[in-house]
């Protein structure tokens, strides 16, 4: 676990987002986010795992089509 502040955080988003190019790469609920490296194969795949995410409440960093 890391702590780190809102402004080192969106920075770090950056990085991430350059990494994946068709997926999610963060999530974020309340004061926890979290990294990812969701690479998806086909868009309903990476509609169905955003979703399934958005609906436990998480906010969905993504790079998609």
């Amino acid at each position: 676990m890391y702590q780190m502040n809102r402004k080192e955080f969106q920075r770090l988003l950056k990085l991430a987002s350059e990494q994946i190019p068709f997926g999610i790469y963060a999530i974020e609920k309340n004061d926890y986010a979290e990294l990812m490296r969701e690479r998806c194969e086909s868009r309903s795949q990476f509609k169905q795992l955003r979703r399934n995410l958005k609906a436990r409440g998480f906010k969905v960093y993504a790079n998609g089509v």
